[in-house]
């Protein structure tokens, strides 16, 4: 049982990064998607119950955000890795004017989210981190370091 949260500004490419390395074997959870945290709740809820491993892609910014669900995973005895998405607001908000439609989200969105990052530590709960970057149009996946 592996719940991952995901954790980064928006356009940094974590549904992509989910598409690549999880959707076989991982429910996604996403705001974006469900539109209302009741149904997100729902679905979390449902994972746990089902004792299936499932990925919360979500910016997930703040300890507080990501301490709802590793308290409860905690208690459900899953195991809890961390996804740091690196990567400089420019950068993002250029791969975002890229995106078309629903997919773009405005740049207010972007720098809100960046002014509320904080960064994640294994003392929140996490069993294992990692930091993700987007290097020449491919993922690059290290050992977090709490350096990021």
């Amino acid at each position: 049982m592996e719940l991952i949260i995901f954790i980064g500004i928006q356009a940094t490419g974590k549904s992509e990064f989910y598409k690549h390395w999880f959707y076989n074997t991982h429910i996604r959870i996403n705001l974006d998607m469900l539109k209302t945290r009741n149904k997100e709740k729902i679905l979390v809820d449902a994972c746990f119950e089902a004792k299936q491993p499932f990925v919360v892609d979500n910016t997930n910014p703040t300890v507080a955000d990501r301490k709802k669900y590793i308290d409860i995973a905690k208690s459900k005895k899953y195991k809890i890795v961390g996804y740091y998405f690196s990567s400089s607001i420019n950068e993002a908000i250029e791969r975002n004017e890229k995106r078309t439609g629903k997919a773009k989200v405005p740049v207010a969105a972007i720098r809100s989210t960046y002014s509320k990052m904080e960064l994640p530590v294994y003392g929140e709960g996490f069993d294992e981190l990692y930091s993700v970057q987007i290097k020449d149009n491919d993922f690059t996946i290290e050992e977090y370091k709490n350096e990021v």
